[in-house]
């Protein structure tokens, strides 16, 4: 799985207060509304990572955007900006799936899984990237698909894994290595897969 989804941070190093956050957190709309068209294609991105199906990606990044501008005021400048706006994103979606499993539960009825049918241009694109990549994550079951997503995208280690999915040490590493070995075994079945 040659495919770089993990983004370079410019906000990695300790710097002066972005006036822009300062705004919006005091309540300037254009400010908050210029912060969130900025964070908007990241916060997608890692949600269609963390979830099956393009269904309720828009309604899940919707979500994290309204905790992101309710928790502006909490944000400290004391690490990345995109750092902490993933832990909420992930927080958002990961609460929004749990839901949504338990409320499938207690209707019994699965609903059917759609997936996008692509065309495989000569050099794929950033776009046809992320969508091989999903379409190889739709293969996982969810509490493997999500390790490995917090892992490898939002480069939490395994012992941050644990504690944000409130599972032991072994059980995350177990769920790591799982969904590594059937990443492996659906690509060596269809090698263009990612190509």
């Amino acid at each position: 799985m040659n495919v770089a989804i993990r983004e370079n941070d410019p906000d990695s190093e300790t710097r002066a207060p972005d006036p822009r956050i300062e705004a919006a957190a005091a309540g300037d709309r254009a400010a908050a509304q210029a912060l969130l068209l900025e964070l908007l294609p990241r916060v997608r991105n890692l949600v269609r990572y963390l979830c099956r199906g393009d269904s309720e990606v828009d309604d899940m990044a919707q979500l994290a955007l309204v905790e992101i501008l309710r928790s502006l005021r909490t944000y400290r400048n004391e690490g990345s900006l995109h750092g902490w706006v993933d832990r909420i994103t992930v927080r958002v979606t990961l609460r929004r799936l749990k839901q949504r499993r338990a409320d499938e539960q207690r209707r019994e009825a699965s609903l059917p899984e759609l997936r996008a049918v692509s065309s495989k241009p000569a050099q794929p694109d950033e776009h046809t990237l992320r969508r091989q990549t999903v379409r190889v994550l739709d293969v996982l079951p969810t509490e493997q698909r999500e390790a490995i997503v917090l892992h490898h995208v939002v480069g939490l280690s395994v012992p941050e894994l644990a504690a944000e999915l409130s599972i032991p040490f072994e059980t995350a590493r177990s769920r790591l290595r799982l969904g590594m070995e059937k990443l492996r075994e659906q690509l060596a079945k269809n090698p263009d897969a990612m190509s």
